[in-house]
């Protein structure tokens, strides 16, 4: 399970720089910003508020579905469109840290056809 919540291959960013309140692109367009991280080996994720589409919605994005970041232009890119984000298990402020979720959360992204 610790794959989903990895970053790719020379993708992860300095740890000394937070993204808090960095754009989010997902493949079609901008999907929300940065409102949470977690930097840790294994158990890396984003909290990306997608609230200006829908009131007050978050979206847990696993570490591996960052394609970029980019921190001249405060932004990161993502393997997923803006549905599939939209449509992953949804978010819930108590159970996020929980391993149950977690997996919910890395078996949905893991049924697309393609690779994260």
């Amino acid at each position: 399970m610790t794959e989903a919540w990895t970053y790719r291959d020379g993708v992860a960013p300095d740890p000394d720089l937070s993204l808090i309140d960095y754009d989010v692109e997902a493949t079609d367009g901008k999907i929300g910003s940065v409102e949470e991280e977690s930097n840790v080996d294994g158990d890396s994720y984003l909290v990306v508020d997608i609230g200006f589409w829908l009131f007050g919605r978050k979206a847990l994005v696993p570490a591996s579905l960052v394609t970029r970041v980019d921190p001249e232009a405060n932004k990161i890119y993502l393997a997923r469109a803006q549905d599939e984000i939209e449509n992953a298990p949804e978010f819930d402020e108590d159970t996020y840290t929980d391993v149950a979720y977690r997996r919910r959360v890395g078996d949905y992204y893991s049924s697309f056809s393609y690779a994260p």
